[in-house]
């Protein structure tokens, strides 16, 4: 059998109720990734401490009631939570074997946060400018840490998401390709809980001190 013919016939096979957790491969999969949820946790409990010990180390720059914009702000975290809501979709269409709904959702989450770290820059240029940098004080080295280390991760699922993408395209839904959704979709949505947790603990209770 050749390769487009294999390709066809894993596309063309029914898939069970939950295919994600079909196989020992896709168990181990979901397994892996609370186990590296566990662990991200454990970092950004870390950067969380670090941050809330050093806020007030400012030397004399711009404090947080003066330098965040809540409005810019709240509009990010409305659309990352919007991008969780259609990764959810994006599983429900995985769920229902309908690839294009797999691709439109997943499409408009990888769209969302793209416009989500495009205003993160945005802020970070905005907070240079106003002469809150990483070098500048503790609590700018602290700040920048953890907000760049979740967009790091932001960009990291938009890029996992896209490639996936295009495995599905390539290859449909099947065995194989569904587990590596579906965990994809769950680190999305812990990158998602972990904004809230910024945007309340460094954004709102920053900008009323």
């Amino acid at each position: 059998m050749s390769s487009a013919e294999l390709n066809h016939a894993q596309t063309s096979a029914p898939l069970p109720p939950h295919p994600e957790k079909a196989t020992l491969e896709g168990r181990n999969k979901i397994l892996g990734i609370w186990l590296l949820i566990g662990a991200e946790t454990v970092l950004f409990a870390c950067l969380f401490g670090t941050y809330l010990a050093l806020k007030g180390s400012n030397m004399n720059g711009p404090t947080t009631e003066e330098l965040f914009q809540i409005p810019m702000v709240a509009a990010a975290t409305l659309i990352l939570l919007t991008s969780s809501l259609t990764s959810v979709l994006g599983v429900v269409g995985m769920h229902q074997k309908n690839v294009k709904k797999v691709m439109l959702w997943f499409g408009i989450t990888v769209l969302l946060g793209a416009a989500f770290l495009g205003l993160e820059i945005y802020e970070f240029i905005e907070y240079v400018h106003e002469g809150h940098t990483f070098t500048g004080s503790a609590f700018g080295s602290a700040f920048y840490t953890l907000i760049g280390t979740h967009g790091s991760h932001v960009l990291f699922g938009i890029t996992w998401i896209t490639c996936l993408m295009i495995q599905v395209a390539r290859r449909g839904l099947t065995l194989e390709t569904t587990p590596k959704l579906f965990v994809a979709s769950l680190y999305w949505h812990f990158v998602d809980v972990v904004w809230v947790f910024i945007f309340t603990v460094v954004y709102l209770m920053g900008k009323v001190g």
